[in-house]
C-alpha cells in the first residue's frame, strides 16, 4: 500500500515541495493548502468578486499538474499591462469557476481536471476568513496581505488568530487523520503555514493522527513576521500551533551565493541560523537542500517575491529516504 504523504501551507515553499515529490510514484500525495490569502492579485479578486482566496490553490494544482507545459505556463501568467496588470490568469479562471460552478468542490475538481492534477489539493477551509496579527509592540493587522507587507516591524508576533473563526474543510481533516507523513513548510512561518493551523479541527485532527511530522526549516528569516528569528525560534512558534512535537526537521547546510545573501541582507532578511543541536528528541537531517539559482523577480509582481528556493529534487529525494526508511522499520516491526 502507498504512504499516504500530506503537505500543509501554501505559497512558492508548498509549490516546491509538491513539485519533487510528483515524481515520486510509490507515493499518494495530497496537499491542504491555506486559505487566508489576501495580497496581490488574490487580494484583489477577494476584495472585488468576493470569492475565495485562490493563489495557494492555483499554484498547488500547477505544482502536481501533468498537463503540457502550455497548460501550466498559463495558469502561472501574470498579467503585464492594462486593467488586469498583476492578475495571473490562474487566480481569475479559479475565481471565475467560483461564480458558476455549484460547489467550491467542483472548482477544485474542475480546474484539477483541466491540468490533469495528480493528487488531492484541499482547501483547509470553505469559509472566507481574514489573517489578524497582534505585535508585542501592540500594533494589531488584519489581513495577510498586509501582515505580508508589514516589513519594517520589529517587534515580533504576539499571536495570531482568524477573524471570523473558521471551520476545517471535512475533506482537510479526514486526510490528516489518514497520513502516514505530515510535511510542513517551508513557507512564511505566520502568512503561510500556521494559518492553515489556526482553522478549528486542524491541530485536533493533528493530535489524532499517527503520522510522522517533518518541518522543513525556512532558509531565510522574513522582515516583519521572523526577523532575527533562529531555527529554535521557528520551532518553537511552530509547536505552539500545532499544539504536539515535531518528528523530524530538515534544515539545509548547503552554501547560499553571497550574492543572494546581499540581496536579502537590503530586505532586512538574513539566513536562519541552525542553533537545533542534537537535542530534544528531534531527528535532525543536514543536506544540501538549497537551489542556488536566482529567481528573477517578475516587474509587474504587486508583492515583493523571494529570489531564494528549496530545491525540489534534492527535498524529494531525502524525504523518499525518509518514507523508505519508514517502511522498512514497519515491516520489520510487523514479522512474526
Amino acid at each position: 500500500m502507498k504512504k499516504k504523504i500530506t503537505v500543509i501551507g501554501g505559497g512558492t515553499g508548498t509549490f516546491v515541495v509538491l513539485s519533487g515529490l510528483k515524481k515520486l510514484s510509490s507515493i499518494d500525495l495530497g496537499v491542504v493548502v491555506a486559505m487566508t490569502d489576501s495580497g496581490g492579485s488574490t487580494g484583489k479578486l477577494r476584495d472585488q468578486l468576493g470569492v475565495l482566496p485562490p493563489g495557494d490553490l492555483r499554484q498547488c494544482l500547477v505544482a502536481l499538474s501533468d498537463a503540457p507545459i502550455l497548460w501550466r505556463k498559463l495558469f502561472l501568467y501574470r498579467f503585464e499591462n492594462g486593467d488586469l496588470k498583476g492578475h495571473n490568469f490562474g487566480n481569475i479562471f479559479i475565481a471565475a469557476l467560483e461564480k458558476i460552478c455549484q460547489s467550491y468542490d467542483q472548482v477544485v475538481e474542475t480546474a484539477a481536471y483541466v491540468l490533469q492534477t495528480e493528487g488531492e489539493v484541499i482547501p483547509v477551509t470553505l469559509q472566507r476568513l481574514h489573517l489578524v496579527a497582534e505585535f508585542e509592540s501592540g500594533k494589531k493587522i488584519t489581513g495577510e496581505g498586509l501582515i505580508d507587507e508589514n516589513v519594517n516591524e520589529t517587534s515580533r508576533i504576539k499571536r495570531v488568530y482568524l477573524q471570523p473563526s473558521g471551520k476545517a474543510n471535512p475533506k482537510a481533516i479526514e486526510r490528516i487523520i489518514n497520513s502516514d507523513f505530515i510535511i510542513i513548510g517551508p513557507g512564511d512561518l505566520y502568512t503561510s503555514i500556521i494559518p492553515v493551523l489556526l482553522v478549528e479541527g486542524i491541530s485536533q485532527a493533528i493530535l489524532q493522527t499517527k503520522a510522522k511530522i517533518i518541518y522543513i526549516l525556512n532558509l531565510m528569516t522574513k522582515a516583519g513576521q521572523t526577523t532575527e528569528y533562529t531555527a529554535s525560534d521557528h520551532l518553537i512558534d511552530l509547536e505552539k500551533y500545532l499544539k504536539r512535537k515535531i518528528d523530524i526537521i530538515l534544515v539545509n547546510n548547503g552554501s547560499i551565493s553571497k550574492k543572494i545573501i546581499d540581496t536579502y541582507r537590503r530586505h532586512r532578511e538574513t539566513v536562519v541560523i541552525d542553533d537545533l543541536g542534537e537535542k530534544d528528541g528531534y531527528q535532525i537531517i543536514r543536506e544540501d537542500l538549497v537551489d542556488n539559482r536566482e529567481i528573477e523577480k517578475n516587474q509587474v509582481d504587486i508583492v515583493y517575491r523571494s529570489i531564494l528556493r528549496h530545491d525540489g529534487g534534492k527535498l524529494a529525494r531525502v524525504l523518499e529516504k525518509i518514507f523508505y526508511d519508514q517502511i522498512s522499520q514497519d515491516l520489520i516491526q510487523t514479522r512474526p
